[in-house]
């Protein structure tokens, strides 16, 4: 169990790091002194991630219920990987060529669930994260109680990275836009699993 939510929290920890809506509206509140309303925000993120991840689970165990997925599931999960790496990789480009200068001026828990309900990418990494996790046999998620432990560990990853970004916006006056190739370190974790992925593909055939 403690694996499961260790893993869980490690993933959600680092794959909330790229910038977007949720981090940057957290940083730009804790900027301003706004701590409280930050940390309903960031609880709100938290909690909405939850049924997200338990939507992710049920469809990565139907992706692995097809005989097809399963033949060339290393391929896949390889993909993914590489995939979300590109996606980290752009959103770096993105953000630094863009800025953020147009975030909401009012934010608390109430905008922190509508921001987060309607953050288009999060059932589909939790679905390839979690197939990821699945076929590299690091845990098994196969019950209610794995299932709540796994959700929970992503809550809690959701939440200690939008809290990590309040100190550091709050007490050393950090900036999210201004930290070049910190952005990048997702991108390079899951460049980095990708490749391990398709390593064991063609190691062991």
């Amino acid at each position: 169990m403690i694996a499961i939510f260790f893993i869980a929290f490690v993933f959600s920890y680092v794959g909330s790091i790229p910038p977007g809506a949720i981090n940057i509206s957290v940083a730009q509140l804790a900027a301003e002194n706004k701590i409280i309303s930050a940390i309903r925000f960031s609880l709100a993120a938290a909690i909405v991630e939850f049924p997200y991840v338990i939507i992710a689970v049920i469809f990565s165990d139907w992706l692995l219920s097809s005989e097809l997925i399963i033949t060339n599931i290393k391929l896949i999960a390889a993909s993914v990987m590489i995939i979300l790496g590109i996606i980290n990789t752009f959103s770096y480009f993105k953000t630094k060529s863009k800025g953020y200068s147009e975030l909401p001026s009012k934010s608390g828990f109430r905008r922190g669930l509508v921001i987060s309900i309607f953050n288009p990418l999060a059932i589909p990494f939790w679905i390839g994260v979690t197939a990821y996790i699945l076929n590299m046999g690091w845990v098994s998620i196969d019950t209610n109680w794995t299932i709540f432990i796994y959700a929970l560990g992503v809550s809690a990853g959701t939440f200690a990275l939008l809290a990590t970004l309040i100190y550091l916006s709050r007490v050393m006056k950090w900036s999210i836009q201004n930290k070049g190739l910190a952005k990048l370190i997702p991108a390079v974790i899951f460049y980095i699993l990708g490749l391990y992925a398709l390593f064991q593909l063609f190691y062991n055939g």
